[in-house]
């Protein structure tokens, strides 16, 4: 068992930037990789980024590449997302996510932190 808890979220203008932390406790945080969904009002839960347990491979939806960066740090059993450039199509609630390993589905999950932009 994996417990996750976002922070970082907030109100900002188009063109800022915010970056998300999600704190990892529980179990070994290297054994897991890590992934940040979000969901806007009245849409699905979509795929933000992810990255490997090691930190050496990361991917990124279209909508956030270039713009986003996911980050980890083992040490700390820490995981980041630095946005830039925030759109007001960015305004959700963004979920980090682990999946351990030899398993297809990231079966842990936080409680969510609000980013809004405005435009």
């Amino acid at each position: 068992q994996v417990q996750l808890v976002e922070s970082g979220g907030g109100l900002v203008q188009a063109g800022d930037s915010l970056r998300l932390s999600c704190a990892a406790s529980g179990r070994t945080f290297s054994n897991y990789a890590m992934g940040w969904f979000r969901q806007a009002p009245g849409k699905e839960r979509e795929f933000v980024a992810s990255i490997s347990r090691s930190g050496g491979s990361t991917n990124y939806a279209d909508s956030v590449k270039v713009r986003f960066t996911i980050s980890r740090d083992n040490a700390k059993n820490t995981v980041f997302l630095q946005m830039n450039s925030l759109k007001p199509e960015d305004t959700a609630v963004y979920y980090c996510a682990a999946k351990a390993l030899f398993s297809d589905e990231y079966g842990y999950w936080g409680q969510g932190t609000q980013v809004t932009v405005s435009s």
